[in-house]
């Protein structure tokens, strides 16, 4: 065997036509060369700490299905009582009236009170622009046999009685 066989055969070499033993051999360069300008590019183009962590902690509040239909529901009626919110998604109020609380607490929604009532509704049109976005990647990567409409378990697709609520 030459040494460039040996080297596939070890997950370090080309690619087959199976794809890498190793998954992750996507994941790294097999050399290391620094290209200074393309770093020095990067580093500065790149978001700070503090707000890539508010952005992630964005997606992460709205990572919950019921707190994304409950957005969802708000940008269709623009404005809705907790009441009515409750009954569109067949939710408690308890249970809706928390997850105003959590989209509040991030800035997602605002309430507005009149007597007894609260009403809410998106906080700005960014929201409506984050997931009509958001929604067409997922629906793009769909169509190209990626990862989201599908969850990995273990390296293989899961299937109805693995999915979670």
């Amino acid at each position: 065997m030459d040494a460039r066989a040996a080297a596939a055969s070890a997950g370090d070499g080309p690619r087959s036509q199976e794809g890498p033993r190793d998954a992750t051999a996507l994941d790294r360069c097999d050399i290391t060369a620094v290209h200074p300008r393309t770093v020095a590019a990067v580093q500065e183009g790149l978001i700070e700490r503090g707000e890539a962590r508010r952005v992630a902690d964005v997606f992460k509040v709205l990572g919950d299905p019921s707190r994304c239909r409950l957005v969802y529901a708000l940008l269709a009626a623009g404005e809705i009582c907790v009441c009515d919110l409750a009954a569109a998604l067949a939710m408690s109020e308890s249970n809706v009236s928390h997850h105003l609380r959590v989209l509040r607490a991030h800035g997602l929604v605002r309430p507005r009170r009149q007597g007894k009532m609260v009403y809410y509704s998106p906080d700005d049109e960014h929201i409506s622009l984050l997931l009509d976005l958001t929604r067409e990647h997922v629906a793009h990567a769909g169509e190209h046999g990626h990862g989201l409409a599908a969850a990995a378990v273990g390296g293989r697709e899961r299937s109805s009685s693995e999915a979670g609520p």
